[in-house]
């Protein structure tokens, strides 16, 4: 099993650059970066605070898939 994410998406709708919502969330924009490739998988703080940046649920924005 994989987890995605769809950061960058809201990202995109909420109108954040990466470095915006690395501040919001007290990373560094690489940090975003690497998320958002799907090459780092945040821990559950970092999640909950994306989560809060959103107004969304942590499942709203990370979720589970099978590898193919």
């Amino acid at each position: 099993m994989v987890i995605k994410n769809r950061v960058k998406e809201l990202r995109a709708k909420w109108n954040f650059t990466q470095s915006a919502l690395a501040e919001a969330v007290g990373v560094t924009r690489q940090t975003i970066v690497a998320l958002e490739k799907g090459d780092y998988i945040p821990s559950l703080l970092l999640a909950m605070k994306i989560a809060r940046a959103f107004h969304l649920t942590i499942e709203e924005i990370f979720f589970m898939e099978d590898e193919k």
